[in-house]
């Protein structure tokens, strides 16, 4: 299956990262969870974020969050 380009952006200054599907804007990301929630959005869910060749992780992969040192939650 042939997929768009998928590009997760360089972080911003408050660790967030723009998540973009060929020229269409998926959304803002904080976390790893939101990418995955934006590509089942966008019916892309079978892609394994953290493992697929097919997304461009720029300024850091998927492990790279700046300036987020916990969870939001807690």
């Amino acid at each position: 299956m042939d997929y768009p380009s998928i590009v997760v952006h360089a972080p911003g200054l408050d660790g967030s990262r723009r998540v973009t599907v060929g020229d269409e804007k998926l959304g803002i990301a904080y976390h790893l969870d939101d990418v995955v929630e934006f590509l089942r959005r966008a019916g892309l869910d079978a892609i394994e974020v953290e493992e697929s060749d097919i997304i461009e992780w720029q300024g850091g992969g998927p492990d790279d969050w700046p300036g987020l040192s916990q969870d939001p939650a807690e």
